[in-house]
């Protein structure tokens, strides 16, 4: 304990130092790569008790005797978000300093704007994705059943172009992205609400819980409710919540970065159970209708492509597709949190209507899922959305930086900082 005071001690005295007068050292932290190449991920720390979203907080990265500083955020008073910038070797150890002194103002480049019945996420001036809470018509002369708000659409790359679709021909009932549950068994009767066109059940807004902005990431968190219709009766049966956050890119502007994570939870004591089915659930995604079999590739990290990708289990899954306006794709991750992980993919073969792309990381492909009442069940994806392309090492380095982050290590300052 005193060999702790004491380092404690010269570490604030050494803030003090070089840094303001009045700093105050709250922690040391050590960030290590593992055995991962790390390049421009997120990395999170906890809160310290103490923190309020008000503190006068600063993180200054020590290299080479120069303190800089780094942008970071205070998420929610839980946890300290920053982006490990540039590249960062295999088993490297990056060394970084809270301080807690003069007010400083940082730059609020991540944000969640409302925009006509949507929330928008930017990054700076570049629009990253928009979520749908009002209701969205499907076009002029199409049957109002297929009405939905609670999606993402557009999904936009870094240059601008929209990688996602809505209400194509045939199956007006895609929507961007989007993730009802296809084939289950409610109160004894099956209910499907994805297809809306069958008038069994939908997938409803309900509310917004929060939205987050700041220097390193934005976001939102929303309840939706999947809606079990019988009749001109409707039973609520499943409360979800979907909590999206949005990345700083760092140093790299070809990219974006997000988390899509979803919680589920029975609205009625009867449960529901989720049916083996080829598709439904999980992460869905309808792709830019110029994205077709002569336009476009698809790739897992197993190795398939579009011939051969569907019905088989991934880590992640890249799609790249090019229209007049260049090249640009999308690259989608799932964790062994994940029910059933590696999840099994759903690919429309090349051979689809008009060739272009559905792709589904559907988690009741190969068996079903119980639901009961009382508990809650999750998911989570990362997205990475690029310009150009990607290669199979950088996607499995993407992939490494969400299933096994970096190691972060805080040592607080029990002299200063408690």
């Amino acid at each position: 304990m005193k060999n702790n005071l004491l380092r404690y001690a010269v570490l604030f005295l050494l803030t003090a130092a070089t840094g303001s007068a009045h700093a105050q050292l709250l922690a040391r932290i050590n960030v290590n790569s593992g055995k991962y190449r790390r390049v421009n991920v997120p990395v999170q720390a906890p809160a310290n008790y103490n923190m309020t979203a008000t503190d006068s907080l600063q993180l200054f990265e020590i290299k080479g005797g120069e303190r800089k500083p780094v942008p970071f955020q205070n998420y929610q008073n839980k946890y300290l978000f920053w982006i490990l910038d540039g590249i960062t070797q295999p088993d490297a150890t990056r060394v970084y300093e809270l301080v807690k002194g003069a007010p400083v103002r940082p730059a609020v480049g991540m944000q969640v704007k409302d925009s006509a019945g949507a929330l928008v996420l930017r990054e700076n001036s570049r629009r990253l994705l928009q979520y749908n809470y009002s209701v969205v018509e499907p076009p002029a002369g199409v049957d109002k059943v297929y009405r939905r708000s609670g999606f993402i659409h557009p999904l936009w790359a870094p240059d601008g172009q929209v990688i996602t679709n809505i209400h194509p021909e045939g199956h007006w009932h895609h929507v961007g992205i989007w993730n009802p549950w296809t084939h289950t068994s409610f109160k004894g009767k099956e209910t499907d609400f994805w297809n809306l066109q069958k008038k069994e059940g939908t997938v409803r807004f309900k509310g917004l819980i929060s939205r987050t902005n700041g220097p390193v990431l934005c976001g939102f968190e929303a309840l939706q409710d999947h809606v079990a219709f019988s009749g001109d009766k409707e039973t609520v049966a499943l409360n979800e919540t979907w909590e999206i956050r949005a990345f700083n890119s760092g140093t790299d502007n070809t990219r974006s970065l997000w988390d899509f994570y979803t919680s589920q939870n029975c609205a009625d004591t009867a449960g529901i159970t989720l049916l083996q089915y080829r598709y439904g659930g999980g992460f869905g995604l309808r792709t830019n209708a110029e994205w077709t079999t002569t336009t476009s590739q698809v790739l897992t990290s197993e190795g398939k492509t579009r011939k051969d990708a569907d019905s088989t289990r991934a880590r992640w899954i890249k799609i790249t597709g090019r229209t007049d306006k260049g090249q640009a794709g999308i690259l989608v991750m799932n964790h062994p949190y994940d029910f059933d992980y590696p999840q099994p993919v759903r690919v429309w073969p090349e051979n689809s209507e008009r060739g272009e792309i559905m792709m589904n990381f559907s988690p009741t492909k190969m068996r079903p899922m119980e639901m009961t009442y009382g508990k809650t069940y999750r998911m989570y994806y990362r997205v990475m959305v690029f310009n150009n392309d990607l290669t199979a090492q950088e996607a499995e380095e993407a992939w490494s930086a969400f299933v096994y982050p970096p190691t972060v290590d805080v040592y607080w300052n029990v002299v200063a900082g408690r």
